[in-house]
C-alpha cells in the first residue's frame, strides 16, 4: 500500500469531495471529513492499517472549477506540505458550459483545463511522496450525451497527464459505466452528478484500488 507511515495525504477538488467536510479543516471529529468518499477513505486507512497512523486532510470547496483551485493552490495544498495528494476536479469546468451557458467567463475550456490542471502537478509532484489523479463524471450510460461526451472529454486531459507525468490514474467515470449496466442514473446521484452513499463507496473504492490497499489487512 502505497501511502506509508505517518504521511499526509491531503485530498482536494469541487463540491463531490467537499461534501460537507468541517471548516476551518477540522480532524478527529464525527464528520469532520465530510460525508463523502474522503470520508470512506479515510476510515478505510485507518482501520486497515492503524500502525502506519495516516492522515487525511479534505480540502474540496464546492463549485469549484480549476482556476478555482489554483487560486487556493498555496495555502490549501503547498502551505500543508501533504506527502501524498488526490485530485479530483473538473466536473464544474464542464458543467457550467451546460448550465449557465451564457456566463462564459466562467467556463473553463478543455485548453485552459489541461494547462492549468499540468500546471498545478508540475509544481507540486516534486515535492510529494505520491500522487493520485482521479477524472471527474458524469453520472450518465450514453457516451452521446453532449454533457457526458465534454466530460469524457476532460477525462481523457487526466489520463494523458496522469501518464506524462507518472502519477496514479483513476478513472473514475469507468468505475461508474460498471455500475450503470445495474442501476438507473438517478437512483445513484438525483442531478448525475452528486452521488448518494453507493457513488461515494465506488470513488472510495476506485482510489483505495489504485494505491493498494488490502482489503484483508488487519482482519482477525
Amino acid at each position: 500500500m502505497q501511502i506509508g507511515k505517518n504521511d499526509k495525504l491531503v485530498m482536494i477538488g469541487d463540491s463531490i469531495t467537499d461534501c460537507e467536510r468541517a471548516r476551518p479543516v477540522g480532524e478527529g471529529l464525527w464528520g469532520a471529513m465530510g460525508k463523502g468518499y474522503v470520508s470512506i477513505v479515510d476510515g478505510l486507512l485507518n482501520a486497515a492499517y492503524p500502525e502506519r497512523s495516516i492522515r487525511v486532510i479534505n480540502m474540496g470547496c464546492s463549485g469549484n472549477t480549476v482556476k478555482d483551485l489554483k487560486n487556493r493552490w498555496q495555502t490549501d495544498v503547498l502551505d500543508l506540505k501533504p506527502d501524498c495528494l488526490s485530485i479530483m476536479i473538473g466536473t464544474n469546468d464542464v458543467w457550467r458550459q451546460f448550465d449557465l451557458p451564457l456566463q462564459t467567463e466562467i467556463h473553463v475550456k478543455l485548453e485552459e483545463y489541461e494547462q492549468t490542471l499540468e500546471e498545478l502537478v508540475v509544481r507540486t509532484k516534486p515535492l510529494l511522496k505520491g500522487l493520485v489523479l482521479m477524472t471527474p463524471f458524469y453520472i450518465e450510460p450514453n457516451p452521446s450525451d453532449q454533457m457526458r461526451a465534454a466530460m469524457d472529454q476532460y477525462g481523457e486531459v487526466v489520463k494523458r497527464i496522469a501518464a506524462k507525468h507518472g502519477a496514479l490514474f483513476v478513472d473514475t467515470q469507468a468505475s461508474f459505466n460498471r455500475l450503470l449496466e445495474h442501476m438507473y442514473p438517478a437512483s445513484i446521484a438525483w442531478d448525475r452528478v452528486h452521488p448518494n452513499i453507493t457513488g461515494h463507496t465506488l470513488l472510495a473504492r476506485a482510489f483505495l484500488n489504485a494505491v493498494g490497499f488490502d482489503y484483508n489487512t488487519g482482519l482477525a
